[in-house]
């Protein structure tokens, strides 16, 4: 690959997490983020940030991205696709943008500035939102506009102590060389679940001819553990008096208690995390606190729409204490590294954390499927 970084647009920007994961081998010629706290985010941390553009995507042209992009990335609203949204679908007034990103492929394409790679990401409940129409729909959008695609669940939980899956669906032009190495005749163990093996088998004929069996090589063993990225000792840490601890225990069924109770007989400082989670119990609906110890946290999420923050609970022997987890925590759980300036506000740092891509999982994906794609490119251009 040339020692020249490659250009790329970056959709539904936020705070930059995909341009830090695709790192120096790539230039942003454009980023588009509505959000203006989000886009305040960007422009710290990417000052000047002349690339970016703070406006709804569906007021924008092609006329409105500067220059050739090798690579356009799309990490688009999620809500009205995920359980905890409203499961709209891409019928919702936010994961519905995707139509108009693809517009503007398209518009690109026939302005002689066709993107050679696109990379969309969202969260797994887009193979089966709407009986899987939204998933088709997806398909359909990319080999509309003349691409061949493929699709990967990559769970951060190999890479971060974070359990988050999400689908990663990487879209090529028809006539760039695909690269020795990152296809497979057929799906592969590790990254084509059950789930998504059924979405494409629900797919039509014709959108199964341009379907891609992505391959990408294992990650290395991951080193790090939810107790290297907490704090403990902060003065600044806002940890819950004796009694909301209480209360939070009190909410725990048998099954979590008991997961406290062992932690307690380890005679050493346990971390655990929190979410609290409705659950049907004896017909009625009830606020129950769910505890893990694995040293994986749960999957972030963003702290609107009735989602909870998650609380870390440290356990020492018979002391046990809580708190929320801080937003420089959930930055860290994503890979920002703590040089990266958060919102000052909790809620605005914790959502723009929850709202993000898992730097290193983009930085796996681009170091082995991107890069090597973005290669057949310029055998594109040769021809």
């Amino acid at each position: 690959m040339s020692h020249k970084p490659r250009g790329f647009y970056e959709f539904f920007a936020g705070g930059g997490m995909a341009r830090i994961g695709l790192g120096d081998q790539w230039r942003c010629l454009f980023a588009n983020e509505w959000s203006p706290k989000k886009a305040a985010s960007y422009l710290t941390n990417f000052h000047p940030a002349s690339e970016l553009t703070v406006e709804d995507i569906w007021n924008l042209s092609a006329r409105d991205l500067p220059g050739q992009a090798d690579l356009a990335w799309a990490s688009f609203p999620c809500q009205d696709l995920s359980l905890a949204g409203n499961g709209a679908g891409l019928d919702g007034s936010r994961s519905g943008t995707l139509l108009k990103f693809w517009s503007l492929v398209r518009d690109l394409a026939s302005a002689g500035r066709r993107v050679p790679i696109v990379t969309l990401e969202n969260v797994v409940g887009a193979l089966t939102a709407n009986g899987g129409r939204d998933f088709r729909a997806m398909a359909e959008l990319a080999a509309d506009a003349g691409y061949r695609f493929g699709a990967m669940v990559i769970d951060a939980a190999r890479f971060v102590p974070q359990s988050r899956q999400r689908l990663f669906f990487v879209a090529v032009s028809e006539n760039v060389h695909i690269p020795s190495g990152c296809e497979l005749n057929g799906p592969g163990d590790d990254w084509h679940n059950p789930r998504l093996r059924a979405s494409v088998g629900n797919l039509s004929t014709h959108l199964q001819r341009r379907w891609i069996w992505w391959d990408l090589p294992r990650p290395p063993e991951m080193t790090r553990c939810l107790n290297d990225l907490i704090e403990f000792d902060n003065a600044e840490l806002a940890w819950h008096t004796h009694e909301e601890t209480r209360r939070i225990l009190g909410m725990m069924s048998v099954a979590n208690i008991a997961k406290v109770r062992k932690a307690e007989m380890y005679g050493k400082r346990i971390v655990g995390t929190i979410y609290k989670r409705v659950r049907m119990e004896s017909g009625a609906r009830t606020q129950r606190a769910e505890v893990r110890f694995d040293q994986i946290s749960g999957c972030l999420r963003t702290p609107v729409g009735g989602s909870s923050r998650q609380t870390i609970l440290v356990v020492e022997g018979s002391a046990i204490r809580s708190r929320l987890m801080t937003p420089r925590e959930a930055a860290r759980l994503m890979g920002l590294p703590d040089s990266y300036r958060i919102p000052i506000r909790y809620n605005d740092g914790y959502h723009l954390a929850g709202d993000g891509v898992v730097i290193p999982v983009v930085r796996w994906l681009e170091t082995n499927l991107l890069r090597p794609l973005a290669s057949g490119v310029e055998i594109e251009k040769a021809a």
